[in-house]
């Protein structure tokens, strides 16, 4: 599984380490992603999910199933 979150979609973005005299250098920005065991009510059984930090802070206002609706996830295969 690659390091990317599995509803949001975020993932690595590429920038650059500008040095205090301006020499700029390559550096990959990864995403805050976290392993997050999540109950899904609907299957009464637990879903684990990489997920960004952000993406947790959306789940739990909007809950799983509606989340993984609008992500087109299927959590069955997950």
């Amino acid at each position: 599984m690659g390091k990317k979150c599995q509803l949001t979609g975020k993932k690595a973005n590429n920038a650059f380490a500008v040095s205090h005299s301006h020499r700029r250098t390559h550096k990959l920005q990864e995403a805050n992603l976290q392993w997050k065991r999540v109950w899904w009510p609907q299957e009464k059984r637990w879903v684990k999910l990489r997920l960004s930090t952000k993406a947790i802070k959306t789940l739990e206002k909007k809950g799983l199933a509606a989340f993984a609706r609008e992500a087109g996830i299927n959590l069955n295969q997950v």
